[in-house]
């Protein structure tokens, strides 16, 4: 078996042997590139085929995987790059920054406030070096504390207009007229977030299969006729979760007839 290094010298090599069609492992960002190097050299691609092999689990070695691929380049689906999935990422990103940000913030102000709280007026403020209506500790260590919070409030100012403009672009590519739009409380913003992580749904055989993606699934402990639920798995995908968590929540909160609901049930 001949290998071949994930760089253009790589495809390059791969190139001259001139071939039709090529099946990748789906080794989630480290087959995007090269999947796209290929297809745009008008090379058919796919990168997911392995994903639906239940042969794959337990016996895994790199020959045993590529003689698998061989067989699957007739059934193999054709790569296409997700553009809504990267901003997608590339939000949710942002968003764990910009909660660690604040967090640190919090713990920095602190040190030499009995005010913790954090909006856009103060942040601009603070990312200025304006503490002139701040009630501080003169403390030893406050001159070091000081530019720590103006630093990271210039960050979180930064990151806060950033998370805007992803937003937009996210907003921008979900189609006016997607089913999601029609359910009470699903906005661009989530309808997005939801179309760029799950992708094709008809990936999913039932809809327990993709309740499961998302860690939604009940956890039930059975012992002799005893039944214990023990809630969630949380095993999912933790950003659809959230998600999903917060519609339902602000909808049922909304809805008396759904509010009724939720309030008999717990």
């Amino acid at each position: 078996m001949r290998k071949y290094e994930n760089k253009k010298e790589g495809y390059e090599e791969i190139l001259k042997m001139k071939p039709c069609t090529i099946v990748l492992e789906p080794t989630g960002v480290y087959a995007i590139r090269p999947s796209q190097y290929f297809k745009e050299k008008g090379i058919k691609v796919s990168p997911n085929a392995l994903s639906r092999e239940k042969e794959f689990r337990g016996k895994k070695t790199d020959f045993y995987d590529a003689e698998k691929l061989e067989n699957m380049v007739d059934k193999a689906k054709e790569y296409e790059f997700n553009s809504l999935r990267e901003l997608v990422t590339l939000y949710l990103f942002l968003k764990d920054i910009e909660v660690k940000y604040k967090n640190r913030l919090k713990r920095t102000l602190f040190l030499v406030s009995d005010n913790d709280k954090v909006n856009k007026d103060r942040l601009e403020k603070l990312a200025k070096g304006d503490f002139t209506r701040e009630e501080l500790y003169q403390l030893e260590y406050t001159p070091l504390v000081l530019e720590e919070i103006k630093i990271l409030a210039k960050n979180l100012l930064e990151i806060q207009e950033r998370l805007k403009e992803v937003r937009r672009m996210i907003e921008g590519q979900v189609p006016q007229d997607h089913v999601l739009l029609t359910i009470p409380g699903v906005g661009r913003l989530a309808a997005g977030i939801i179309i760029g992580i799950v992708g094709d749904i008809r990936r999913f055989p039932k809809p327990e299969s993709f309740v499961a993606y998302c860690g939604l699934d009940p956890v039930v402990e059975r012992s002799g006729r005893a039944v214990i639920s023990r809630g969630i798995s949380k095993r999912g995908n933790k950003y659809l979760r959230s998600l999903f968590y917060f519609l339902a929540v602000r909808n049922y909160s909304r809805n008396p007839t759904l509010f009724r609901t939720f309030s008999y049930a717990y």
